[in-house]
């Protein structure tokens, strides 16, 4: 092999370790303060999909969350719970708002005790009440 070829090798090699590198130190940040309070400049809503296991029945479904400690865990003291539905044939349906910081420590804490039971999908929004409504305020005739 030619020399600028396996130098060429040596800094892809190079730049994966460094992307991994980064990656890794990602996911060990530490994780925000619990008293994080939403704010107007950096809340959030995240709707999360619980669908039910139903190949299973739901006392089984409900020992499993109380053995991987949901019910202790979810919802995490500092956010604030929306609303929070059962979906028949679905399962339920919660709206949490949080700052923005935290939504890696929710992610982390369903993935650690609601994985099994639930299979979920998350929604990640914002509050665009006001600027809707100021809108269609503006767009009404005078």
């Amino acid at each position: 092999m030619g020399r600028g070829f396996r130098s060429l090798v040596a800094t892809a090699a190079l730049a994966v370790v460094v992307a991994f590198t980064t990656a890794a130190r990602a996911q060990t940040a530490t994780v925000p303060a619990a008293n994080a309070a939403p704010t107007a400049d950096n809340a959030v809503m995240l709707t999360i999909f619980f669908k039910h296991d139903q190949s299973r029945p739901l006392s089984e479904l409900n020992a499993q969350l109380e053995k991987q400690g949901y019910y202790k865990a979810f919802p995490p003291p500092g956010t604030e719970v929306v609303s929070w539905y059962v979906m028949m044939g679905i399962g339920q349906v919660v709206t949490l708002r949080l700052p923005a910081s935290r939504l890696r420590e929710v992610n982390r804490i369903l993935e650690n005790t609601a994985w099994g039971s639930y299979h979920t999908e998350f929604y990640p929004t914002y509050d665009y009440k006001a600027v809707g409504l100021e809108q269609h305020d503006k767009a009404q005739p005078k």
